[in-house]
């Protein structure tokens, strides 16, 4: 059986930036891959392979955040897109708000890059962010 634990977490005013960056960022990310799939499927009916790193080059701004949080992003809109052609009751991928979509990003945990210590937890690009102990789920 897995667990999972909930955590609340108390950034300081410069984390709580970094953070909204990066969800912004990968909002962005998350949107601009999907035009470019649109346009493209249109022009040539053919799906377009596309990876956030293509995009830093002409958005330098996507170099500042976590870049996990930039391949979970395309990650979550392949899953997506290859769910709509599976299955077209899936409904076709919709481009994320500012206002409706829940301002979150999913970061991985590579060789202990994430951990929890006094109270703290270590995210990549991030340091160490207060913490409370909701529940356990």
């Amino acid at each position: 059986m897995l667990k999972a634990y909930k955590y609340r977490l108390y950034p300081n005013k410069e984390q709580r930036e970094f953070i909204n960056k990066t969800i912004g960022c990968a909002r962005f990310i998350y949107n601009k891959m999907l035009g470019d799939k649109i346009e493209h499927y249109k022009e040539t009916k053919k799906m377009l392979k596309n990876t956030p790193s293509q995009y830093k080059k002409e958005y330098e701004w996507l170099k500042e955040v976590d870049s996990l949080a930039l391949a979970n992003a395309q990650m979550n809109l392949d899953k997506a897109y290859k769910n709509f052609f599976r299955d077209t009751k899936a409904g076709f991928p919709k481009f994320k708000s500012k206002k409706k979509s829940s301002n979150s990003y999913t970061t991985n945990n590579q060789k202990g890059t994430v951990y929890i210590e006094n109270g703290y937890i270590k995210v990549p690009k991030l340091n160490h962010v207060a913490i409370q102990n909701m529940i356990e789920i």
